[in-house]
């Protein structure tokens, strides 16, 4: 379950479609009726938190989003642009460490893909996007 507060328009999340989970991306949020209109890749509907999940933050999502990868002392660096992003071993998104100029941070914990389009957006003031 994700909450309404934590999504912008753009966020790549999973969404529950009657029991088919599908990746969407999030079209416009009401927070008014605590909701979010999400493109499913079939349709856009609208979905309560309830129905929706964060995509894990992996290599292949990364990948996705346009990262390139060296191979770091048995960890691995992502870079996009002048971003960077590293985890101190091969696969192991639970220690995160990224930062862009002089802005670095630590995560101990894994992110979901929205939370790091989120991150990356307040970091470098530019949205994260599928390449």
């Amino acid at each position: 379950m994700l909450k309404i507060n934590d999504l912008k328009s753009g966020d790549i999340i999973i969404v529950d479609d009657e029991g088919v989970k599908r990746e969407g991306t999030v079209v416009s949020i009401s927070h008014e009726e605590n909701q979010a209109l999400v493109n499913n890749g079939i349709q856009e509907f609208w979905y309560s938190p309830e129905e929706m999940f964060a995509v894990p933050l992996d290599e292949n999502q990364l990948v996705k989003l346009g990262f390139t990868k060296d191979d770091e002392n048995g960890g691995v660096k992502y870079k996009k642009d002048s971003f960077r992003l590293v985890t101190p071993k091969k696969g192991d998104f639970s220690n995160i460490e990224m930062w862009w100029r002089e802005d670095r941070r630590h995560f101990s914990f894994p992110l979901g893909v929205h939370e790091l389009q989120n991150l990356y957006l307040s970091m470098t003031k530019v949205h994260l996007e599928k390449a």
